[in-house]
């Protein structure tokens, strides 16, 4: 089903419901019966090459997922508008690239201000106006105001701006990376602790389980914090399907983002090494979320959204892991941080009982902006011209069709790199990896490499060969592509926006190509 996004909307139909030219709904009763609860699990640093649904020669041993995928759709041309954390996060949310906000490259620390602002259309705020219950459990990584005196955080004071401004009724959470100080539960607006010491751990004494030193409050442990969060969420579905409204949790994890701390039974578990471990008892506690969804007798009610951040780090210790012949971005070159593929190319797996193809995989290309426009139309509610700018509906891809309206997907790295692609041409506007693979852009620029990188993803999805020079008219046409999305403020159909920041593309020495 794709949306039609004329000025006069025709009825569209909506999941078994009508939607009328004036975007209300025509039966409320009937529409409250088909929202379905929404679950969406985000991971931290997961590779597409680290679960089986999306590498058949993944080594590592993830059941629940694969149970999840014989049950759901798996894409396999699935990517995150970012190839690290807070960026993607800000696109998951708001259905509008990162790139378009003020932060320009890198990610948010643990004491960073809020990023996304209480006016900005949001995940949150799209659901909760479809009458639902929103939540958000995990790592948010988006910034929230800590209380400051003297130049320090007083944590007996309330966190201004956090995930309660940007559309969730309730959160429970820490605001940076597992591995960023403060170590600190906040329970919308309010800390549960206040720390009494300092505490970290080096690189030296745990090359896969460091984290900074810093605050952490007594009921912060580090080795507990993947299945405490799960804990909540499980308790979260539990309490709100006893209501009859539907709910809409977010749950962001931690994991398997540094530092990498299996607890036993999983420990030594993979016999490869902690990372591995990790993923196990991530896939471990999935399996927990779904039994207390099927347990709670909503399975056919829910939808459940699998995904990750970004593509898998180096702390997972490639070399290690290529010892057991496994590869955690499944043959695509790059990983976290970088332009490449394996840098945003993730799994992306969904399941909704009667309403998704059940056992089936999708080669339709997908970005994680597109989960706020195909949200809105599950949900019935009406396209308005900021929200999703950068999302195109899934949910006729949900149902079997080949691919949906998006017409070319962009991404970003750490350092602020470009990527747009179109079917099967790809042009990274980068010298090098554009993140931390070799080579990184100051040894790619010393080394004389071009400013711009073309490749076949058909011919060549291992990005080896640049083509730039034997197809010009490409290049060209891709550049005035991402001119356009950059100028209109948007890459769907809809009023011109403007972007937060003056946002600047093109690499030094390559001119804007004419209209």
């Amino acid at each position: 089903m794709n949306w039609i996004r004329n000025a006069a909307v025709l009825a569209v139909m909506v999941g078994g419901f009508v939607v009328n030219d004036e975007g209300s709904l025509s039966c409320a009763e009937e529409v409250s019966a088909q929202r379905p609860n929404i679950v969406l699990v985000m991971a931290d640093d997961l590779g597409i090459g680290d679960v089986s649904p999306t590498n058949p020669e993944c080594k590592i041993k993830t059941p629940r997922l694969k149970e999840l995928a014989s049950e759901g759709l798996t894409f396999l041309d699935a990517h995150t508008p970012s190839s690290v954390c807070t960026p993607t996060r800000y696109g998951l949310l708001t259905g509008r690239y990162n790139w378009r906000s003020k932060l320009a490259s890198g990610v948010l620390s643990g004491t960073s201000q809020h990023l996304i602002p209480a006016d900005r259309p949001t995940l949150g705020h799209l659901l909760h106006q479809a009458g639902y219950h929103t939540a958000m459990i995990g790592k948010w990584h988006l910034g929230w105001d800590w209380t400051k005196k003297n130049g320090k955080i007083d944590f007996s004071q309330p966190v201004l701006n956090g995930p309660d401004i940007n559309g969730f009724d309730q959160y429970y959470g820490h605001c940076g990376s597992l591995d960023m100080p403060p170590y600190v539960w906040v329970d919308t607006g309010k800390a549960t602790a206040i720390p009494e010491r300092e505490e970290g751990v080096t690189r030296k004494q745990s090359p896969y389980g460091w984290y900074r030193n810093g605050p952490i409050a007594p009921d912060f442990e580090i080795e507990q914090v993947l299945p405490h969060l799960f804990e909540k969420s499980i308790a979260y579905v539990e309490e709100r399907s006893q209501t009859d409204q539907p709910f809409f949790l977010y749950l962001p994890l931690p994991a398997p983002h540094t530092p990498i701390v299996p607890v036993a039974p999983f420990k030594d578990a993979s016999q490869m090494n902690p990372y591995a471990d990790f993923v196990m008892q991530m896939d471990h506690h999935m399996g927990q979320l779904l039994d207390a969804i099927a347990k709670a007798g909503i399975e056919d009610e829910t939808l459940v959204v699998f995904t990750s951040d970004n593509g898998c780090s180096p702390q997972a210790n490639f070399g290690k892991l290529a010892e057991f012949d496994h590869d955690p971005s499944a043959g695509f070159r790059g990983h976290k941080a970088d332009i490449y593929e394996g840098g945003h190319r993730v799994p992306l797996i969904v399941r909704w009982p009667g309403k998704v193809v059940a056992g089936e995989t999708t080669s339709a290309v997908a970005c994680l902006t597109d989960l706020y426009t195909t949200f809105q139309s599950i949900t019935g509610q009406p396209r308005e011209a900021a929200g999703g700018e950068d999302g195109f509906d899934l949910s006729g891809v949900f149902a079997g069709d080949a691919a949906s309206d998006r017409e070319a997907l962009v991404s970003h790295s750490i350092g602020g790199s470009f990527a747009i692609r179109r079917g099967n041409w790809k042009l990274c506007l980068s010298h090098g990896s554009g993140g931390w693979s070799d080579p990184r852009e100051p040894k790619a620029k010393n080394a004389g490499l071009p400013p711009m990188q073309l490749y076949d993803l058909d011919a060549d999805p291992g990005e080896r060969n640049n083509v730039a020079d034997q197809n010009p008219d490409v290049t060209q046409s891709l550049l005035r592509l991402l001119r356009e999305y950059v100028d209109s403020g948007r890459s769907t159909d809809g009023p011109k926006l403007s972007n937060d920041r003056d946002v600047t593309f093109l690499p030094e020495g390559v001119t804007s190509p004419s209209p």
